[in-house]
């Protein structure tokens, strides 16, 4: 009796399609656009008493920072915001945003770094 629901099991298996590779779903690294001459600055700042890891000097679309604040969040695995040419990052992740915008093509300055 234990193996007529292990043969069934195995038979469903065998009936399936196979699936050959695995789809990742990945967000689009965007190249900098022309219209952002200036670097954007990456900097790290206090809110609350809690480190909070601010990129600034955004020249684009409000579309765009949101996109871009989207990716950096989703990288970063953190919470955070964007307004007014602003990215907000909940903790401290300057090298590793700096290191995305840069292999995204955006000239980066770096504020208080080690």
């Amino acid at each position: 009796m234990t193996n007529d629901w292990r043969d069934k099991l195995n038979n469903l298996k065998t009936d399936l399609p196979q699936v050959e590779e695995t789809q990742e779903v990945v967000l689009a690294a965007k190249p900098a656009k022309k219209r952002q001459v200036e670097p954007l600055r990456v900097e790290l700042d206090k809110r609350n008493g809690k480190p909070a890891t601010l990129v600034t000097d955004f020249k684009g679309k409000d579309d765009e920072l949101k996109d871009l604040a989207k990716l950096l969040k989703v990288k970063c695995g953190a919470g955070g915001s964007s307004r007014d040419g602003e990215i907000l990052v909940q903790g401290d992740f300057r090298v590793k945003i700096a290191e995305i915008l840069l292999e995204m093509g955006f000239k980066v300055k770096k504020i208080n770094f080690k």
